[in-house]
């Protein structure tokens, strides 16, 4: 056993510190100790750094040792099972057991056991190790030194003092064995050099600066200045492989003060957060910057964050060019895995920019055609995607009053041309299913676009405002909240007496409200006047009912949002397919509770019988007529919701009808689950889309189609604006609506209130 410098440590073999015959403890200016093969212990380079042994009388391993010198290795002796003694941080070496045999030998891990300590840190020792007369540890003041037994010595255990004091590391960096650099390493081409020159400088905390860098060779220095550290690597002939021929001298700038890193390009970010975006796409930018953080210890932009976030989510999903550029096969392939479908995409002729595209799946038009109710909402929603656009809405309801996507429209810019092209698509789709086309009622924000596409398209059908649309505006109007509550209750009510009234109440309270109210047509929202069936549906809410998921998707490239809408609809299919099976009764769970509080109500109403089918219904409201035989009621109610009323009910109990066979057919289970039995199949991988097209498909229909499919679309010119993007959009509506003229009370003049008045007195 030796050490350099002239200083040797022995260890007699009769002294068991399970090192083995040919095991040596080996002390030299790195200062390792060897525990056999590939056991370091590895404190640093300089020579003031030490293994609890130093050239005074404080000589420290993990402990100070004084003059009466100690050592403690931190192991830990356990005699007892096979013999076998393991080390780590609160282990012990116990040295008061004498074995048995002189022979007695510590087996050593075959793993590789390297324990990295930075500059000026030394290796505490717990308070309950300790020595006994047989094992100690002697220092002899002179070029070589050696360990003797206790006895030869003239020790006893009464002159070994244990360091209770453990030295607080201020500062830990652990070195990976991974970012070794050393000559002669290989790399399989340029870029794997690059990137390993590159990781290392990040984690060991230093930035480069490239000198020269080719397909040849690749030179780079420390940034900082006066730092030696320099690197040279060179292509090996004839083959891709870098090696480093060069690697000069060591650090002495200490690392990089600042936060950032040079080295941290937004490649490097994506790299990093890659496998963490493929378990979480939703992982925001900020988290992002906290792992980096956290496991790198370097700050970067929010904007590198983003920006690597894109560069992996484009890499996964698809850019969006490329999303644009196929949709001529997409749209193929919704058509080859849900026949009957209608799929179409539009471009622009002169420079083949994408205009419009128009999906509606063949599921979803048999049934709305077949269950649903005859009712739609048109809405839109306005994309958050590099190159904008709006998608286009057209929404139906079942029978239990769930939104059912009928048709989707996506087009560069939301127009009166482009609303006219979506209705005329779906009138298509609807007059090509059925040969009865149904009297559709229609509720939307009644901008001109839809109205002029509405009367063009559907002239049979009750138009009328969503109310929704319309209470926004009147709230921006009038910002009173018993206002709005009271034009929801005008909006409500059955009768046109009853409307008159809640009408009276707005004026009672501001006359700018009613004269506002009275602008609009009441048959275009009012309950009392509308002449359409409204099925309960005064508003529909569609971006508010979709905005958990399709608000989500409205961001991402335009297949990968078609194929979330997709998703969505499947998945809505089976489950609400499933669910229906589950119900024993003969209405929908929303028309049986509407059918038992008329059932309750009924009890206390009178019945006159005059006809078979006409009835006079007296209750404490007042008196009402039925006539059964029309399904009408003189309060609206049956005829505007397709479900018998309190009072259509009290008549038809009086002649011992059943209550359930005098509702719309679509309140029906038999019904609702009619409307779910078509299945909407997936799309297979985009990868696959050529491969299938060509071995599905006719010959002369794939050559007639090759044109189009080759038709490489390219994206609008609208680009999203910089800067965050607003949270409210501008209602249809309110664009180009002339601004309320104010009154000043103070000097009678428009244009501002009396608080801003500057007029003399």
């Amino acid at each position: 056993m030796s050490s350099m410098a002239n200083h040797d440590l022995i260890l007699g073999q009769s002294h068991n510190l399970a090192l083995g015959h040919d095991q040596q403890l080996m002390l030299s200016h790195n200062h390792s100790l060897g525990l056999g093969e590939n056991h370091d212990l590895e404190l640093g380079q300089t020579d003031d750094q030490h293994l609890g042994l130093g050239r005074t009388h404080d000589h420290e391993l993990g402990l100070g040792i004084a003059n009466d010198h100690e050592l403690d290795l931190g192991l830990n002796h356990d005699d007892e099972g096979d013999g076998v003694h393991t080390y780590g941080h609160e282990n012990e070496l116990s040295m008061d057991q004498k074995p048995e045999h002189d022979d007695h030998v510590m087996p050593i891990p075959t793993q590789n056991h390297d324990l990295d300590l930075p500059e000026n840190n030394d290796l505490a020792v717990s308070e309950n190790q300790e020595f006994d007369e047989n094992m100690a540890l002697t220092v002899v003041h002179n070029p070589e030194m050696s360990i003797e037994s206790a006895e030869e010595m003239g020790l006893h255990e009464s002159h070994l003092m244990v360091s209770t004091t453990p030295v607080i590391q201020a500062r830990t960096l652990a070195i990976s064995p991974n970012y070794e650099l050393a000559v002669g390493q290989e790399f399989p081409d340029v870029k794997s050099c690059r990137r390993a020159l590159r990781d290392t400088a990040i984690a060991l905390h230093f930035e480069m600066q490239t000198i020269k860098s080719d397909k040849t060779r690749f030179t780079a220095k420390c940034r900082s200045e006066g730092c030696p550290w320099r690197i040279h690597a060179a292509k090996l002939p004839g083959v891709p492989t870098f090696t480093i021929r060069t690697v000069h001298e060591s650090h002495t700038c200490g690392g990089i003060s600042h936060l950032g890193h040079q080295q941290a390009s937004v490649q490097w970010v994506a790299t990093s957060v890659e496998q963490r975006l493929k378990e979480n796409p939703d992982c925001k930018p900020k988290e992002i910057l906290e792992e980096i953080h956290r496991v790198h210890g370097i700050t970067l932009s929010y904007k590198q964050a983003w920006r690597g976030k894109e560069r992996i989510m484009a890499a996964m999903r698809g850019s969006f060019e490329e999303g644009y550029r196929l949709l001529p096969q997409y749209c193929e392939q919704v058509k080859r895995t849900n026949p009957g479908s209608i799929a179409s995409v539009y471009a622009n002729p002169t420079d083949n920019c994408f205009r419009r595209l128009f999906i509606s799946f063949q599921a979803s038009i048999y049934g709305f055609l077949n269950a649903c109710r005859p009712l739609l909402e048109l809405d839109r929603i306005y994309l958050k995607s590099k190159y904008l656009g709006t998608l286009l809405l057209a929404t139906g309801f079942d029978g239990d009053g769930a939104l059912f996507p009928l048709a989707f429209g996506v087009v560069d810019e939301e127009n009166d041309d482009n609303w006219m092209w979506f209705l005329s698509e779906l009138h298509n789709l609807l007059e090509i299913n059925t040969e009865n086309m149904p009297r559709l009622t229609i509720l939307s924000d009644r901008q001109k676009g839809i109205v002029d596409g509405v009367e063009a398209n559907f002239p049979t059908a009750f138009h009328g405002f969503c109310m929704r649309h319309l209470i926004d505006s009147f709230r921006k109007e009038f910002n009173n909240t018993m206002l709005v509550n009271l034009l929801w209750n005008a909006a409500q009510v059955l009768t046109i007496l009853e409307f008159e009234s809640k009408v009276l109440e707005i004026e009672e309270i501001s006359q700018d409200a009613a004269y506002w109210i009275r602008r609009v047509p009441p048959h275009l929202w009012a309950t009392a006047y509308f002449e359409g069936q409204s099925f309960f549906h005064l508003t529909a809410n569609i971006v508010e009912s979709l905005n958990t998921w399709i608000l989500d998707a409205s961001g991402l490239p335009i297949i990968q949002m078609m194929e979330c809408i997709r998703r969505q609809l499947m998945i809505w299919f089976n489950e609400r397919r499933e669910t229906s099976m589950q119900w024993p009764s003969i209405l929908v769970p929303s028309a049986e509770r509407h059918v038992a509080e008329a059932l309750d109500r009924a009890r206390t109403h009178q019945v006159l019988r005059a006809t078979d089918a006409e009835f006079e219904v007296i209750s404490h409201e007042g008196t009402n007529t039925v006539d059964i035989r029309t399904r009408c009621c003189q309060c609206r109610g049956w005829q505007l919701y397709g479900l018998p009323c309190a009072h259509a009910v009290a008549a038809l109990l009086s002649i011992r009808q059943n209550v359930h066979r005098f509702t719309e057919s679509c309140f029906t289970v038999a019904t609702y689950r009619k409307t779910y039995s078509q299945t909407i199949h997936p799309i297979p991988d985009k990868s696959l889309w050529k491969e299938l097209s060509e071995a599905e498909g006719d010959v002369n229909a794939s050559n007639a189609n090759q044109l189009q499919l080759q038709i490489a679309i390219n994206p609008p010119k609208s680009l999203r604006p910089p800067g965050r993007p607003r949270k409210k959009r501008v209602r249809a509506e309110d664009r180009g609506r002339v601004k309320r003229v104010v009154h000043c009370s103070r000097c009678n003049q428009t244009g501002h209130f009396r608080t801003t008045c500057a007029a003399p007195i």
